[in-house]
Protein backbone atom coordinates (compact mmCIF):
# COMPACT_ATOMS: atom_id res chain seq x y z
CA UNK A 1 0.00 0.00 0.00
CA UNK A 2 3.08 2.26 0.97
CA UNK A 3 4.00 2.19 -2.31
CA UNK A 4 0.78 3.20 -4.28
CA UNK A 5 0.79 6.32 -1.95
CA UNK A 6 4.18 7.31 -2.58
CA UNK A 7 3.28 6.76 -6.20
CA UNK A 8 0.18 9.35 -5.79
CA UNK A 9 2.36 11.56 -3.85
CA UNK A 10 5.19 11.72 -6.64
CA UNK A 11 2.71 11.72 -9.33
CA UNK A 12 1.59 14.92 -7.58
CA UNK A 13 5.46 16.22 -7.67
CA UNK A 14 6.11 15.11 -11.01
CA UNK A 15 2.67 16.61 -12.90
CA UNK A 16 1.36 19.56 -10.43
CA UNK A 17 4.41 21.07 -8.06
CA UNK A 18 4.60 24.52 -9.89
CA UNK A 19 4.91 28.32 -8.61
CA UNK A 20 1.84 29.38 -8.67
CA UNK A 21 0.46 26.44 -6.42
CA UNK A 22 3.59 26.36 -4.31
CA UNK A 23 2.69 29.95 -3.43
CA UNK A 24 -0.64 29.14 -2.80
CA UNK A 25 -0.42 25.30 -0.63
CA UNK A 26 1.70 26.92 1.73
CA UNK A 27 -0.26 29.52 3.74
CA UNK A 28 -3.16 27.48 3.29
CA UNK A 29 -1.57 24.95 4.99
CA UNK A 30 0.21 27.36 7.36
CA UNK A 31 -3.32 28.55 8.61
CA UNK A 32 -4.30 25.42 10.31
CA UNK A 33 -0.86 24.26 11.22
CA UNK A 34 -2.47 23.94 14.77
CA UNK A 35 -5.93 24.46 13.63
CA UNK A 36 -5.81 28.07 13.77
CA UNK A 37 -8.56 29.30 11.65
CA UNK A 38 -10.69 26.83 13.01
CA UNK A 39 -10.36 28.13 16.67
CA UNK A 40 -10.71 31.47 15.05
CA UNK A 41 -13.97 30.22 13.52
CA UNK A 42 -15.20 28.74 16.80
CA UNK A 43 -13.88 32.18 19.05
CA UNK A 44 -15.84 34.32 16.45
CA UNK A 45 -19.47 32.68 16.96
CA UNK A 46 -18.83 32.10 20.48
CA UNK A 47 -18.15 35.98 20.81
CA UNK A 48 -22.16 36.52 18.82
CA UNK A 49 -24.62 35.92 21.45
CA UNK A 50 -26.90 34.64 18.12
CA UNK A 51 -23.75 32.12 17.23
CA UNK A 52 -23.31 30.81 20.86
CA UNK A 53 -24.36 27.67 20.68
CA UNK A 54 -22.82 26.95 17.31
CA UNK A 55 -19.54 28.21 18.36
CA UNK A 56 -19.75 25.42 20.90
CA UNK A 57 -20.18 22.47 18.95
CA UNK A 58 -17.28 23.55 16.98
CA UNK A 59 -15.43 24.14 19.92
CA UNK A 60 -16.52 20.78 21.06
CA UNK A 61 -15.42 18.75 18.18
CA UNK A 62 -12.08 20.55 18.13
CA UNK A 63 -11.48 19.51 21.68
CA UNK A 64 -12.44 15.99 20.52
CA UNK A 65 -10.35 15.92 17.28
CA UNK A 66 -6.99 16.83 19.97
CA UNK A 67 -7.71 14.15 21.83
CA UNK A 68 -8.38 11.19 19.33
CA UNK A 69 -5.99 12.32 16.39
CA UNK A 70 -3.47 14.31 18.42
CA UNK A 71 -2.95 12.56 22.26
CA UNK A 72 -4.05 9.09 21.32
CA UNK A 73 -4.02 8.19 17.39
CA UNK A 74 -0.88 9.72 16.40
CA UNK A 75 1.54 8.66 19.01
CA UNK A 76 -0.32 4.66 19.09
CA UNK A 77 0.52 4.63 15.40
CA UNK A 78 3.85 6.55 15.32
CA UNK A 79 3.58 6.45 11.03
CA UNK A 80 6.63 7.69 9.12
CA UNK A 81 5.90 10.70 6.93
CA UNK A 82 6.62 10.49 2.88
CA UNK A 83 9.45 12.42 3.22
CA UNK A 84 11.18 10.67 5.54
CA UNK A 85 11.22 7.57 3.05
CA UNK A 86 11.44 9.37 -0.24
CA UNK A 87 14.38 12.70 1.19
CA UNK A 88 14.66 13.41 -2.23
CA UNK A 89 11.56 15.89 -2.44
CA UNK A 90 12.38 18.95 -1.48
CA UNK A 91 10.03 20.03 1.19
CA UNK A 92 8.37 24.07 1.00
CA UNK A 93 7.69 23.66 4.18
CA UNK A 94 10.22 22.79 7.65
CA UNK A 95 9.64 19.25 8.02
CA UNK A 96 6.76 18.51 10.44
CA UNK A 97 8.45 16.46 13.57
CA UNK A 98 4.73 14.21 14.98
CA UNK A 99 3.47 10.97 13.27
CA UNK A 100 2.03 10.80 10.13
CA UNK A 101 -1.33 9.14 10.55
CA UNK A 102 -3.86 10.43 11.00
CA UNK A 103 -3.78 14.26 9.27
CA UNK A 104 -4.25 16.93 11.89
CA UNK A 105 -4.60 19.55 9.69
CA UNK A 106 -7.67 17.57 8.16
CA UNK A 107 -8.81 16.16 11.43
CA UNK A 108 -9.44 19.72 12.35
CA UNK A 109 -10.59 21.05 9.36
CA UNK A 110 -13.49 17.98 8.78
CA UNK A 111 -14.25 18.13 12.59
CA UNK A 112 -15.28 21.92 12.28
CA UNK A 113 -17.52 20.90 8.75
CA UNK A 114 -18.88 18.16 10.38
CA UNK A 115 -19.72 20.41 13.51
CA UNK A 116 -21.00 22.81 11.59
CA UNK A 117 -23.44 20.57 8.75
CA UNK A 118 -24.38 18.50 12.24
CA UNK A 119 -26.12 21.94 13.39
CA UNK A 120 -27.62 22.65 10.72
CA UNK A 121 -25.50 25.69 9.35
CA UNK A 122 -25.45 26.82 6.13
CA UNK A 123 -21.69 27.68 6.78
CA UNK A 124 -20.69 24.11 6.25
CA UNK A 125 -20.73 24.66 2.68
CA UNK A 126 -17.31 27.05 2.31
CA UNK A 127 -15.98 25.50 5.44
CA UNK A 128 -15.47 21.89 3.50
CA UNK A 129 -14.68 23.62 0.29
CA UNK A 130 -11.58 24.95 2.47
CA UNK A 131 -11.34 21.84 4.63
CA UNK A 132 -10.56 20.27 1.34
CA UNK A 133 -7.96 22.72 -0.08
CA UNK A 134 -6.32 21.93 3.19
CA UNK A 135 -6.03 18.70 3.20
CA UNK A 136 -4.82 19.00 -0.91
CA UNK A 137 -2.24 20.93 0.82
CA UNK A 138 -1.07 18.26 2.85
CA UNK A 139 -0.67 16.14 0.05
CA UNK A 140 0.98 18.42 -2.57
CA UNK A 141 3.73 19.74 0.17
CA UNK A 142 4.50 15.89 0.89
CA UNK A 143 3.77 15.93 4.35
CA UNK A 144 1.14 13.31 4.27
CA UNK A 145 0.20 9.85 2.74
CA UNK A 146 -3.06 9.76 1.16
CA UNK A 147 -4.31 7.26 3.83
CA UNK A 148 -3.66 10.08 6.51
CA UNK A 149 -6.12 12.33 4.35
CA UNK A 150 -8.76 9.63 4.53
CA UNK A 151 -8.46 9.01 8.37
CA UNK A 152 -7.95 12.44 9.27
CA UNK A 153 -11.21 13.17 7.54
CA UNK A 154 -12.78 10.39 8.89
CA UNK A 155 -11.58 11.34 12.80
CA UNK A 156 -12.69 14.23 11.92
CA UNK A 157 -15.74 13.92 10.91
CA UNK A 158 -16.82 12.03 13.95
CA UNK A 159 -15.28 14.15 16.72
CA UNK A 160 -17.17 17.11 14.82
CA UNK A 161 -20.30 14.99 15.00
CA UNK A 162 -19.60 13.70 18.74
CA UNK A 163 -18.51 17.39 19.60
CA UNK A 164 -21.98 18.70 18.25
CA UNK A 165 -23.98 16.12 19.66
CA UNK A 166 -22.27 16.64 23.20
CA UNK A 167 -22.78 20.69 23.33
CA UNK A 168 -26.52 20.10 21.70
CA UNK A 169 -26.67 18.26 25.15
CA UNK A 170 -26.06 21.27 27.34
CA UNK A 171 -28.63 22.40 29.69
CA UNK A 172 -29.96 25.68 28.02
CA UNK A 173 -29.49 28.62 30.13
CA UNK A 174 -32.44 30.48 31.98
CA UNK A 175 -32.93 34.17 31.14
Amino acid sequence: MQAFELTILNWIQAHLRCGVLDAVMVPVSRICDHGEVWILLAAILLAIPKTRKLGTCVACGLALDLLFCNLALKPLIGRVRPFAVNPTVSLLIPPPVDASFPSGHTAASFASVAALKTANSRLWKPALALAVVIALSRLYLYAHWPTDILGGAAVGILAGWLGTKLAQSFPRKKV
